[in-house]
């Protein structure tokens, strides 16, 4: 009877054993499948032989193998430990292991497999290829590289709009005269919207000149020397404008009055004012974030709302005492999601007109949830509080390079002096002060 044979030419072995009954009869495994399916700290846990569970933050868990390769230490994937079970990984590590051993590095093999896999097909002939085809196949050539399906989507929804006038139209011929049918109708009405696609269409055309579908040469999708000479800056045409926000002095009775407010909506909406924090970075609150001890709050990089910097460092917020009673109240009702605010829906965030619906409920519909960052701002301001510590309680990023680069400080003990001295001033609401009504203010 012939034995069956594994990818790695020994499923059975010599032995007899198959891949994952030789695994369960290996001994000094540190891992137990409890461990492994439970455990959310970050941290590397070892199981034994390079064997590595990696815990990145609660929702980012992976199984890797740490080996040397000539002299070198690797790490090589393994797999997804939401996804792969203790006993699976153990199996992939068995065989990577064993690829080692065979005087295979497992890295090299993958990225032979995949660059083999990735080369493109010959183009076809330029006179077939179509603006949609072209932008299709740039999209599948880069979402590996997006950041997440939202922003695929958002490509998507961009070039369907093109491809709706242009769409069938060889990517070889497409002219200013094609761009302008495109982006004439929307740059007025949504010039931010009109300026990504024509920039997301550039893009598409340098792609197809790459492939070979169309001669290299200026693109008519160009911004600088080109459309700029038939088109306003976007910014011209959509000024921005602040988020409605509270005036400073009112802040201390408005505070008063969402205390009265029912609800986990309410909570947050406190806590964001109080941290002077964003919206969705308070929607977004763990516990694992919060030390109670130290009265420290710490939002990962990849959290903060901010847009510039690709890789923000984490963000420290000092913790005042009303914002600290807020988390002891609520330490006390945890949904077991890790969540701090949540939702109806196990693990579900607050949506952000959770907050707003607050606001709403007050009859304060001319103001914003942002807007509570531009009152914390504006309060610091006029009562002389140290204007770069205020901007490190926003989270904002520094403007100049030079002085970005060598200020490494976050102010972290001058802030939390001035968290203080904010939730002192929110508490200052006498029994008699009420906020005017935007249509009293108004009569």
């Amino acid at each position: 009877m012939q034995r069956n044979i594994g990818a790695f030419g020994d499923p059975q072995g010599s032995d007899g054993f198959t891949p994952r009954a030789r695994i369960r009869q290996r001994k000094g495994h540190r891992l137990t499948a409890a461990m492994a399916k439970t455990q959310r700290r970050p941290g590397k846990y070892p199981d034994g032989n390079g064997l590595y569970l990696i815990v990145d933050a609660p929702n980012r868990r992976y199984w890797r193998y740490r080996y040397q390769w000539q002299g070198r230490e690797r790490m090589a994937a393994v797999g997804n430990a939401d996804v792969m079970s203790l006993d699976e990984a153990r199996i992939h590590h068995f065989e990577l292991r064993a690829m080692v051993r065979a005087g295979i590095d497992p890295l090299a093999k993958r990225d032979l497999e995949r660059d083999t896999r990735d080369v493109a097909p010959a183009a076809p002939a330029t006179e077939t290829t179509t603006f949609r085809a072209a932008a299709e196949a740039h999209i599948t050539a880069h979402e590996a590289g997006w950041k997440n399906s939202k922003h695929r989507q958002q490509w998507r929804n961009t070039l369907d709009h093109a491809c709706k006038l242009i769409g069938n139209v060889p990517v070889a011929d497409i002219d200013t005269n094609h761009v302008l049918k495109v982006l004439q109708p929307i740059w007025r009405g949504t010039p931010e919207t009109a300026n990504r696609l024509r920039g997301r269409i550039a893009q598409v055309i340098d792609f197809a000149a790459a492939r070979g579908w169309r001669a290299r040469g200026p693109n008519p999708a160009s911004w600088a020397g080109h459309l700029e000479h038939m088109f306003p800056a976007t910014r011209k045409l959509q000024p921005t404008e602040p988020h409605p926000a509270l005036e400073w002095r009112e802040a201390p009775a408005f505070m008063s009055q969402v205390r009265e407010q029912p609800g986990m909506g309410a909570l947050a909406l406190q806590f964001a004012i109080l941290t002077a924090a964003r919206s969705g970075e308070v929607r977004g609150a763990r516990w694992d974030e919060i030390d109670l001890t130290t009265g420290t709050w710490t939002i990962p990089g990849g959290r903060l709302g901010r847009m510039k910097g690709t890789n923000p460092p984490p963000h420290r917020v000092p913790l005042s005492k009303p914002a600290l009673m807020i988390l002891l109240r609520l330490a006390q009702v945890r949904d077991g999601s890790g969540l701090i605010f949540f939702g109806i829906k196990r693990g579900a965030l607050l949506s952000d007109m959770t907050l707003t619906a607050v606001l709403r409920r007050m009859g304060r519909d001319d103001i914003s949830v942002h807007g509570f960052r531009s009152t914390f701002r504006d309060w610091a301001a006029d009562n002389g509080k140290p204007a770069d510590a205020a901007e490190r309680a926003l989270a904002h990023v520094i403007g100049n390079k030079v002085r970005a680069a060598y200020e490494r400080t976050d102010l972290f003990d001058i802030r939390r002096t001035l968290m203080n001295e904010w939730a002192s001033f929110l508490a200052q609401a006498s029994a008699n002060q009420t906020v005017p009504h935007p249509v009293a203010k108004a009569a």
